[in-house]
Parts: C-alpha cells; sequence; structure tokens
C-alpha cells in the first residue's frame, strides 16, 4: 500500500508539473477550468488506483530454501508460499522446471484457510550431482488469470572430501553382460504339457484301453462247438416250454444247430431250406468230407422239418418231444465235431495268418482314430482360439513372431540421462558411445537406443546438456529451438536415404504435464538393398528446460500391427519426472 500510495503522490506532483507549464503557455485553458477538469479526473483516477493497489496486494508469492549450502546428491527444500483468494485457481510448476537442479520429488500442497483467502504452501525436493555454483531459475505461478515468478536462488554444492588413507579406491569395473530377465516359459511348457498329457489320456482310454469284455463279446471268443453247447444250456434255462412257447422253443433250437453248420459245415446253412441243408450235407458225405452216418442226416433232417411245421403250420408236439429233440440236436453237434477232418498244418497257419492280419487291421483303425481324433482337437482348439482372439494372433502366437513377443514380454521402465527420461521399452535401451562433442558450446550428451533404422523399431533417447548457449544481438542468452532440434533429425533421416517426408507438429505434454513439441508423420526408408524402400513411421519428441534438450525418437514398421500398439505404448509412457505425490 506505502508503495502504490508513493506512485500515486509522484503522479500527482507529475500532473501538477505538467500543469503548471499549461498554465504559464495558456491562461485560457486555466481561466475554462483545466484545474477544476483535472480535479475531477484525479477524484476518479484516485479511487481507481486504490482498487488496483488492493488487487495486487490480494496475491503475493514469497518462496524460499532451508539451505543455500549442501553436498553432492543432498536435498533441499523448495518451498513456495502463496496468499490468494477463495476463488482463485492456483497453478504450480510441474515437471522439470528447475533446471540445473533435478527436482526428485514434488509434494502435495498445504492448504489454510486465514478470513476470506487461502495459504497455499508448496514444496519441492531438488539435488544436484555435479559441484558448483547454481542458481534456481524462476518459477511462474498462476494465480487466477495473472502470472507471478518467484525470486531466483542461489545454491553452492560441495564435493565430499575423500580419505584415501582410511578408504581405498578402486578403478571402474568393466562393463559385463547380463542374462536376459527369465521369463515364465517354464509354466507355459507345463501347461502344455499338462494339456497334452489330458488329451493322451483321453485317446488311449477311449481308443488304445483293452476294455472289458461284454457276455456277448465273449461268447463270440470261444469256438463254434463251445457256443452251441452254451446256447442249448441257456436253451434249457429259458422259459419257453414252461409257457407252452414251442414256435420260439423251436426257432431257437434249430438256430443253434444251423449256425453250427454254417461256421464248421457249410457256410449257407443259415439261408438254406431243410431240404437244400440236407442234400448238402448228403453231398459232402458222399464226398468224403464228412464222415457222418445216414442216421445222423436223418436225425437233423426230421428235428428241422418238425420246426418248420410248427414255425409255419402252427402244428404242436407235446413238451417231451420238444426235450427228446433238444437232446438230440445235442448229440448230434458231437457228431459233426468227431464227423470233421483235423485241420491240417497248411489250414493252421492259414488260420494265424488270418488272425494275425485281423489284429494288424484292428491296430491300423486304432491309429487312424487317433491321428483323426488329435487333428479334430488340434483344428477345434485353433478354431475356438481363433474366433475369440483372432486367427492372425493364433497364429502368430504358434510361429513366435517377434514384435507380438516384444510387446506381451515383460517391459522394463526405467530413467536414462541427468534430468532423467522416464520411458517405459520391451527391452533395456543400450548406452550409446558418442565419439564427437561441440567443443564451442560445451555439449554433454548422452544417448540410448535400441534397433536401427532398417529394423521394425528404433527407439533412441537422448540428452544433450549445453554449458555455453552464447548470446544473441542484443547480448541476451540464446534459448534452445525445438523446431532446430526436430529439423537436426530428419536431415538424419535424409542423409540415411529416407524420402518422402510427411512432417506434422503438435504440443505434446506427458502424463506428469511436461510439455513439449512432437514431430511425426511417415517416409520412405530404405531396407538395405539397393533400390528398396519401405513404409514406415516416424514420431520425435523434444522438450527443453533451461540449457537441456531431451529427445525420444521413434522410427518403426507400420504395417505390423504389434509395433504400431507397442510404439502407442512406449510414447504414452513418457515421463520426464516420476512423480511421487503424497496421497
Amino acid at each position: 500500500m506505502i508503495l502504490v500510495w508513493s506512485l500515486v503522490k509522484s503522479k500527482m506532483l507529475e500532473v501538477q508539473l505538467k500543469l503548471n507549464m499549461k498554465v504559464k503557455t495558456n491562461v485560457v485553458y486555466l481561466k475554462s477550468g483545466g484545474i477544476g477538469s483535472f480535479g475531477f479526473r484525479f477524484s476518479v483516477l484516485l479511487p481507481m488506483l486504490f482498487c488496483l493497489c488492493s488487487l495486487f496486494s490480494y496475491s503475493q508469492v514469497t518462496s524460499s530454501i532451508d539451505t543455500t549450502k549442501i553436498r553432492i546428491g543432498e536435498q533441499i527444500t523448495f518451498k513456495v508460499n502463496v496468499e490468494a483468494d477463495t476463488t482463485d485457481l492456483v497453478m504450480f510448476p510441474e515437471g522439470q522446471t528447475f533446471a540445473p537442479l533435478e527436482m526428485i520429488e514434488s509434494y502435495k500442497v498445504d492448504t489454510t484457510k486465514t478470513s476470506s483467502k487461502f495459504q497455499f504452501i508448496k514444496k519441492y525436493a531438488l539435488t544436484q550431482f555435479d559441484s558448483g555454483s547454481y542458481t534456481i531459475p524462476k518459477q511462474k505461478i498462476i494465480i487466477g488469470d495473472q502470472t507471478f515468478f518467484t525470486d531466483s536462488l542461489r545454491v553452492e554444492v560441495q564435493t565430499i572430501p575423500v580419505d584415501t588413507t582410511k578408504q581405498k579406491l578402486f578403478d571402474i569395473k568393466p562393463m559385463i553382460q547380463v542374462d536376459k530377465a527369465t521369463s515364465k516359459w517354464w509354466l507355459y511348457t507345463l501347461i502344455g504339457f499338462l494339456a497334452l498329457a489330458v488329451i493322451g489320456f483321453v485317446l488311449y482310454w477311449l481308443i488304445w484301453r483293452k476294455k472289458p469284455l461284454s457276455e456277448e463279446e465273449k461268447i463270440a471268443q470261444l469256438p463254434p462247438y463251445d457256443r452251441a453247447k452254451l446256447a442249448l444250456k441257456k436253451l434249457d434255462e429259458s422259459d419257453y416250454l414252461q409257457k407252452s412257447e414251442l414256435k420260439d422253443y423251436y426257432s431257437e433250437l434249430t438256430f443253434i444247430i444251423r449256425k453250427y453248420l454254417d461256421e464248421k459245415v457249410y457256410d449257407r446253412a443259415l439261408e438254406s431250406t431243410t431240404d437244400e441243408l440236407v442234400d448238402r450235407l448228403n453231398i459232402l458225405k458222399d464226398g468224403n468230407q464228412i464222415e457222418l452216418s445216414n442216421d445222423d442226416i436223418k436225425n437233423i433232417e426230421t428235428i428241422l422239418k418238425r420246426a418248420d411245421l410248427v414255425k409255419f403250420a402252427k402244428s404242436a408236439p407235446n413238451i417231451e418231444l420238444a426235450k427228446l429233440d433238444r437232446n438230440t440236436i445235442d448229440v448230434e453237434i458231437d457228431q459233426v465235431k468227431e464227423a470233421l477232418p483235423e485241420p491240417t498244418e497248411e489250414e493252421k497257419l492259414l488260420n494265424e495268418q488270418y488272425r494275425d492280419e485281423l489284429e494288424r487291421k484292428q491296430k491300423r483303425r486304432k491309429i487312424w482314430l487317433t491321428v483323426a481324433a488329435s487333428l479334430l482337437i488340434v483344428i477345434a482348439t485353433f478354431v475356438g482360439f481363433g474366433v475369440k482372439y483372432g486367427f492372425k494372433y493364433v497364429v502368430d502366437t504358434i510361429i513366435g513372431e517377434e514384435n507380438k513377443e516384444l510387446l506381451e514380454g515383460k517391459w522394463v521402465r526405467s530413467d536414462y540421462g541427468v534430468p532423467p527420461i522416464m520411458i517405459s521399452t520391451p527391452v533395456v535401451l543400450e548406452r550409446v558411445t558418442m565419439k564427437e562433442v561441440d567443443s564451442a558450446q560445451q555439449v554433454k550428451m548422452t544417448m540410448f537406443s535400441y534397433g536401427d533404422l532398417d529394423s521394425d523399431m528404433n527407439i533412441l533417447v537422448s540428452t544433450s546438456k549445453y554449458n555455453n548457449l552464447g548470446t544473441n544481438a542484443e547480448g541476451e542468452p540464446n534459448t534452445i529451438d525445438l523446431n532446430l532440434a526436430i529439423e537436426g533429425n530428419l536431415k538424419v533421416y535424409e542423409n540415411n536415404g529416407a524420402k518422402n517426408l510427411i512432417v506434422k507438429r503438435e504440443q505434446f505434454i506427458t502424463p506428469n504435464a511436461a510439455e513439449g513439441l512432437k514431430a511425426f508423420g511417415t517416409a520412405q526408408f530404405p531396407t538395405g538393398e539397393e533400390g528398396e524402400y519401405r513404409e514406415g513411421e516416424y514420431a520425435i519428441l523434444a522438450f527443453t528446460s533451461e540449457n537441456v534438450l531431451q529427445q525420444i525418437v521413434l522410427v518403426w514398421n507400420n504395417q505390423n500391427d504389434y509395433t504400431n500398439q507397442t510404439i502407442d505404448r512406449i510414447i504414452d509412457s513418457v515421463e520426464l519426472k516420476k512423480l511421487e505425490e503424497e496421497e
């Protein structure tokens, strides 16, 4: 208030002097009420000045540090105190705006209220790892629609003395090769083996396992004579005769003798009529192919014809006759067995070959069933995953597409350079050894990269610190032009054979509110083969703070979806400082 009032008084004196000059040179002006007019204008101006004075005094910004001298690596607490109206929006600086000092932590704003005002206290933890005298630059504070700046403060960073008599010094150890971090390949392998084991067990259980034989299968494996005897035994256990079901009884009885003759004597016995079958037996007897007597053939013929009468003529013999016919069939089966000649060695060999061939056919059938079932499972699995995730994704997973593995592998989040650029990448970036340094501007550059312009993806992170930027014609210190820095990168592309560059520029803001410039577009990059080019994209992110230039340069093959997703994820992860705000 005192300062503003002094300004007002000086303004009044100045006006009075001008008025006195006008009095001497123009009396008419005075007579026309010039002083009265001035008095009116001053009476209006004075309240406005007081109002302006009150506005300026309503918001106050002060800054301080807890110490002006630290050792290398120690922290300084930089505090900003803001007094503002309760309706004003206050914005504090974020990101690396304290260069050449490095901000390592930004604390939560402490807010208190006094009458109609708010008291805001914002603290920052700063440090420096090089000795020397440094100046904390002015920091911009926005209160409502007004901008304020803090004072610049001087800090001395001192080295730490080392007592070499007590602490031995050693050379820096050389770089060593670090094994790549192990992934969960063993888990995927275990899951694969378990899936194969389950599939193999199912196929074995359904196809290869020797299943327990059913009653019918056990009977089918018996010799014809034993099956016939067993069938007669089961016929005795039936209740056909108790129920006087003679038709069913004789049908079963004649089927037993016909089946036995069909397998051992005449292979058409089941489909022949009674007369045809009897004629065939007589022919075989006459040809000495079977040693059956006429009585045996006659007994078989009698029972078969009686069965025909029961089945087709509704004849009804008594129960005792039916039992007698059953016993006769039992005897005739024995007679037929004895009448059959012993098989020769050749016949035995043929039978053995037949059994071996039958086993081979069964084995081939099982193999084909296993192959078909396996293919069906594989196709069904492929189609199922293809419908859910996409067929290209499934194929790339099977063949192990490199860019897909990079995208879905374990990413690394690290900081590069000083001040640090924090970025997430699918692999750790390797330090690039710099051979040339601009001695005029005393540039200290650090660079980290992955890949090159010929690969599907090229990542480059660099930090350039200028110790001498020089001054312009007006004597003011030069500043870093981000557009010129980007033009330098584009020139490098052209020098390496890139052509048809399309360049777009826009503002880029990191998740922690650091502002920079983004240049991006498409180009044709050489493939390494003479005269051949491939389509690709590039993105250049450039940031500057005082005498530091930070850049992230990305070049990639935009025809690969996995690479596009990888680049998007990298760009979204860029931060110039990882804030660790207290919740």
